[in-house]
């Protein structure tokens, strides 16, 4: 998975605001993920934009972060950031548990 956006811009959609609200979650630690990241999984068709899950760690917490791209604006747009839960996640919560 290549790295190739080409980002300008950062906006936060309203769910991902109330996320980040809610789960005690920095907007500077969002953007820390979004310049230093892992690229887990990515979702070329997700509708408006392509989409990517990103996984950074901020002070030895770890961060999912879902994040949408216009290429057209070089914009890119959270639209939502959690804790990956590690019940649901393997150790380094780069794959899911398998149920």
């Amino acid at each position: 998975m290549a790295d190739d956006w080409k980002i300008k811009r950062v906006a936060f959609t309203r769910h991902a605001l109330n996320q980040i609200f809610t789960r005690s979650i920095g907007i500077d630690d969002v953007k820390a993920v979004i310049s230093s990241h892992e690229i887990l999984a990515e979702y070329p068709d997700d509708f408006p934009y392509p989409s990517r899950l990103l996984l950074g760690f901020v002070k030895g917490r770890p961060l999912h972060v879902v994040l949408g791209y216009n290429s057209k604006e070089s914009a890119a747009y959270v639209v939502t950031v959690y804790e990956p839960n590690p019940v649901l996640w393997e150790p380094g919560f780069r794959r899911r548990r398998k149920t």
